[in-house]
């Protein structure tokens, strides 16, 4: 039986249930995928960007204890973040409308007022 994603430095048993929306249950999987595919895959999967968790993520892949990114490297990081986000919200379809719709029709309740 392959180590679950927890076993990955930095990353704790909720990691587990987070990484397995995302189809990476093992940390096999996780190593495999790489920082930022895994990361992508969260972001895909409805999870919602962590720059810390992201960055926490990629030192943990290399040994590293979370806080050790700083300067030049933490801002190489960001930028790879950023892009991430910017691919993931590309592929993932704009909700409003059909949300709108469904509170039009009543499937959504409204707010409760005070």
């Amino acid at each position: 039986m392959s180590a679950p994603v927890s076993s990955v430095r930095n990353l704790g048993a909720a990691a587990d249930r987070t990484y397995g929306r995302a189809g990476i249950t093992t940390a096999r999987q996780l190593r495999a995928l790489g920082a930022d595919a895994a990361y992508l895959r969260l972001l895909e999967a409805g999870c919602r960007p962590h720059f810390i968790g992201y960055y926490a993520l990629v030192m943990g892949l290399q040994g590293r204890p979370w806080n050790d990114c700083q300067g030049g490297e933490k801002s190489d990081l960001r930028a790879r973040f950023d892009a991430l986000c910017l691919r993931a919200s590309a592929v993932r379809p704009d909700t409003r409308a059909i949300e709108a719709e469904l509170d039009r029709i009543g499937v959504i309740p409204a707010p409760k007022r005070r």
